[in-house]
């Protein structure tokens, strides 16, 4: 239903905008066949010059930019009549469309439905003209409020024309934005109105002849100024499109340890590039995931072997200008009236392990920039892609690495402890009768091993046990920790969390969670400690965990000399696990003064390097 009716809107938007386009260009036609000789050609070939580049060049206003030509537009009227005047805008407008690489439908329809306001404007100026005869005012006070009449007559007929488009096309015109438009051309309007209070205070002084060079000078500062301002904008919008690229890309890596990486895209890169829908799909273990949408998609969207088949085959990006000659392998799962797209292929190695494709609804709308700023984007995805699947498939191994540990030590010592207790217990079962001494020995000896095989295999069930911070978040987990010692201890701690919690990789979780495991259990056996404060500060460049004390403290100095005898001292332990993760660990104690562990982590790059390696020591 809603489909049908969009599609409704979309071709009544098409037939209104086709048949303001049909008239507007019979008026430029019929203009062609009332032309005369022109007085002054230079003037007219100088004056239809600054139209062109004033189009080209839109000036900056509150909001948004407009083409300030209404005061060329109006000189060109006065001097060479209305046939010229149509011929000259339309052209003018024609050109920069062309240039500017604009739908078809846009090309026709600007300059058309320009011409038609001016005209209806032209019309009806002869009534305000009579009212003003009238008046008996000075030429000069006419002139202008002529000027003016005419200039508010063209604004409001051009508005509604686009106005109506906007409403009658399926896509949400907001009154924010009717508001956001109206204030762009009253800004226009307003420059337009002080440069005619100038040209009708400058053409009241009798200043002689008024030639070619009087028109360049008269117009060369509009010109000139939006040409200077509008070189101006361009820049800062390339400013502002590199500082939120540069933006997006570090928050992407910043956000890489925590699952909701790609969140960082949600809404701004559609910012970025003003685009109104996206896609990434990521190929994981030979399969292709959406992994993320935003905007004008459809909620479920799957697409058949042969489009993944073209994905692979793109390494750079393609652009789909207009979705009714072809939109792509992945057009249908876009909005009906998502019309242009740019497949972007993510490419590591000349391997494709991604594609980003973004859309609009106006076809022919992307240009070299938006695709620069896509390809941008991209690579740098790629990149992190890349290495978040090396960072998985190192846990892999390392979780691979741990079994096979762990079945090791299981055959090297509780089987072999185990065959030893079988093969002396069937001996003391034959030496029994004969020799009970023997038996009660071979007994004896096999209940210790059995003994030590069961240590063993509760260390092993032990270390397969989930880790607390795989049962719930680092902080959740600590917490849990924090009301055990209390419970068991009566110790006095305080529990500090600063900033959005992420969730990190299990191995960063890990190293954090035995860091401030091995610190607390420091701080109640060893310090002596009446008061704990931990911290845990989730920053924008780093995640920082601190645990203090105010116990005996001791010296690090001998401390460290006591580690050469004591590998399996915990400074050690934690030290190593720490540079696994890139992490820097700092611990700062005096005798007498507490102690004070504190443990950064940067946000990109915090993966580990063995999940079993744990900061446990006696201290």
């Amino acid at each position: 239903m809603h489909q049908a009716l969009s599609q409704r809107r979309e071709k009544s938007a098409r037939l209104f905008m086709s048949s303001v386009s049909l008239l507007g260009w019979l008026l430029i036609l019929f203009s062609l066949v009332k032309l005369e000789p022109p007085a002054e050609p230079i003037v007219l070939v100088l004056l239809f010059i600054f139209l062109l580049i004033s189009e080209y060049y839109p000036m900056p206003v509150w909001r948004g930019q407009t083409a300030i030509t209404f005061p060329v537009v109006y000189v060109l009227f006065l001097l060479y009549g209305f046939p010229y005047t149509a011929i000259a805008y339309g052209g003018a407008v024609l050109i920069v469309n062309l240039i500017h690489r604009r739908p078809f439908r846009t090309v026709f329809f600007n300059p058309a439905q320009l011409v038609l306001s001016f005209y209806g404007a032209v019309l009806m100026l002869p009534y305000f003209k009579g009212l003003l005869d009238k008046l008996a005012l000075t030429p000069t006070v006419q002139g202008f409020l002529e000027y003016f009449f005419l200039l508010a007559l063209y604004v409001i007929i051009n508005n509604l024309i686009v106005d109506l488009v906007l409403f009658i096309r399926p896509q949400h015109y907001s009154f924010k934005m009717w508001m956001q438009k109206n204030m762009t051309e009253l800004n226009s309007a307003a420059i337009s109105l002080i440069y005619g209070i100038i040209l009708y205070v400058v053409g009241s002084q009798n200043r002689g002849e008024i030639d070619v060079f009087a028109y360049f000078f008269f117009f060369s500062p509009l010109v000139g100024i939006s040409l200077l301002s509008a070189t101006i904008a361009r820049l800062k919008r390339e400013k502002n499109r590199l500082k939120l690229l540069f933006s997006i890309t570090s928050e992407l890596n910043q956000m890489l340890p925590s699952q909701d990486w790609l969140s960082a895209l949600k809404g701004r890169f559609n910012e970025l590039i003003g685009a109104e829908a996206s896609l990434l799909w990521i190929k994981r273990d030979g399969e292709w995931v959406l992994s993320f949408k935003d905007g004008r998609t459809l909620q479920n969207c799957e697409l058949p072997a042969a489009a993944f088949e073209e994905f692979e085959e793109m390494r750079r990006p393609i652009i789909y200008n207009d979705r009714k000659k072809v939109g792509g392998p992945a057009a249908e799962c876009f909005e009906d009236d998502v019309k242009a797209f740019v497949y972007s292929p993510l490419v590591i190695e000349n391997e494709t392990i991604g594609m980003f494709i973004i859309a609009r609804s106006r076809t022919k709308s992307f240009q070299d920039d938006d695709v620069q700023s896509i390809a941008t984007l991209a690579n740098q995805l790629a990149v992190i892609i890349k290495t978040r699947m090396l960072f998985t498939e190192k846990e892999k191994r390392i979780v691979l690495e741990e079994r096979n540990r762990i079945a090791r030590d299981i055959h090297d010592g509780v089987a072999q402890t185990l065959a030893g207790a079988v093969m002396k217990l069937e001996t003391a079962g034959k030496k029994f009768t004969k020799n009970p001494e023997e038996t009660r020995k071979l007994v004896d000896e096999s209940v210790l091993g059995l003994r030590e095989s069961l240590k063993e295999v509760r260390e092993s069930i032990y270390a397969l046990r989930p880790y607390p911070t795989q049962k719930a978040t680092l902080a959740e987990a600590i917490l849990r920790k924090i009301e055990a010692v209390q419970k068991e201890f009566q110790q006095d701690i305080e529990f500090e969390i600063r900033g959005q919690e992420l969730e990190l990789s299990p191995m960063v979780e890990k190293v954090l969670f035995d860091t401030f495991q091995e610190s607390l259990q420091n701080a109640i056996k060893h310090s002596q400690a009446s008061a704990i404060e931990v911290l845990l500060s989730y920053q924008s460049e780093h995640i920082l965990l601190r645990i203090k004390d105010d116990g005996k403290g001791f010296s690090l100095f001998q401390a460290m000399l006591k580690a050469r005898n004591q590998p399996h001292f915990g400074i050690l332990q934690m030290n190593d696990a720490a540079e696994k993760i890139n992490a820097s660990l700092q611990i700062d104690s005096k005798e007498g003064s507490g102690t004070e562990v504190v443990i950064t982590v940067p946000r990109m790059g915090i993966e580990g390097e063995n999940t079993n390696d744990q900061a446990h020591a006696s201290g």
